[in-house]
């Protein structure tokens, strides 16, 4: 009976919240119609009532991308317009697609910002980890230290990659998160439209917060933070708290503690401005990506070779933000 009373809390409240909460992102057209991808089943007790879809190439190098959508959106057709289905044929690894509900939110977000999700094993968060360990043992990927995993989220599947990154960083190698939320920033809705308008309101309290939920036994996965400047949604703040944190985190936490070198670049008339920093092998560790005058969504240039394509919330740019996430990811190399 509790176990009933709290999803029915937890449905109600995010069905109130989905309109504010996260128009934190896109419709999509139809769904990606292809006989490649594959429903992903029996993977746990799945308590967050997520599905799943996948694509396994018959020629794999045993890397995992895990994908998750934005609000309203199907994910299977995201990975296919943003081009990450045609690199992951060119490349050879495998991509996992979990999908929310409308049952568990009736616009289709990640709850992000309610801990009964969020949280370390809880609701959705433990959902998505078992989609991962099945998808793991499926493609027979190393359990160690997350090798060959990688997670890439938009908006508020952004807010939910970062969260999952942090509680389980030995799952993953790298993420990217595209127009999203750092963790912890909200546990709640007034919280979560505050972050989403403001930023976090503590630079320190998310520090700390992440440091308690990271723990000091484990190693930061390296991360790409993509952002406009004018994002009207998820003001770009957040992607400058998330950096700020994980440069912190890079530097403080016992077992990942470096000295960053940072670099800063533009290009493309000054329209992208790519800031990386490097640990002491010189290996970038995280990257800031902030194109100018790009509204809020996941950047695309049709013009490119897996560039993706133009749809609302694909936004044209400069760059397409999938081929260079999965050059900081490394999977192009191998």
């Amino acid at each position: 009976m509790a176990e009933f009373i709290m999803k029915t809390i937890r449905k109600t409240a995010s069905s109130f919240v989905a309109f504010v909460a996260l128009t934190l992102s896109p419709l999509s057209s139809a769904i990606a119609s292809s006989d490649e991808l594959k429903t992903l089943t029996d993977f746990g007790t799945n308590p967050g009532e997520l599905s799943a879809s996948y694509f396994q190439p018959q020629q794999s190098n045993n890397t995992i991308v895990v994908l998750l959508h934005g609000c309203t959106q199907i994910g299977e057709q995201l990975a296919q317009d943003i081009g990450l289905l045609g690199l992951a044929k060119e490349h050879g690894f495998s991509v996992l697609i979990p999908q929310q509900s409308n049952s568990n939110n009736i616009t289709t977000c990640f709850n992000w910002f309610s801990p009964q999700d969020s949280d370390k094993d809880q609701g959705e968060t433990l959902s998505i980890k078992q989609m991962v360990e099945a998808m793991r043992s499926k493609v027979a990927v190393s359990s160690s230290q997350g090798a060959n995993v990688y997670i890439v989220g938009l908006s508020a599947g952004g807010a939910m990659s970062a969260s999952l990154m942090m509680h389980y960083p030995d799952m993953f190698e790298a993420g990217a998160v595209v127009a999203g939320i750092p963790y912890p920033c909200a546990d709640g809705l007034i919280k979560a439209i505050s972050c989403m308008k403001n930023g976090p309101a503590s630079q320190d309290e998310l520090i700390n917060a992440a440091k308690a939920a990271l723990g000091n036994d484990s190693q930061l996965p390296r991360l790409s933070v993509w952002t406009g400047d004018s994002d009207k949604v998820v003001n770009a703040l957040n992607a400058d708290a998330l950096s700020n944190q994980w440069q912190t985190l890079l530097t403080t936490t016992n077992s990942v503690k470096d000295k960053l070198s940072h670099q800063k670049a533009k290009s493309f008339q000054d329209k992208v401005t790519t800031e990386q920093w490097l640990n002491s092998d010189n290996k970038p560790v995280l990257e800031q990506v902030t194109i100018a005058n790009l509204d809020h969504g996941f950047p695309v240039n049709p013009a490119e070779k897996f560039g993706g394509a133009v749809d609302k919330y694909l936004l044209a740019a400069p760059v397409a933000a999938m081929p260079k996430i999965i050059n900081f990811f490394g999977i192009d190399k191998k």
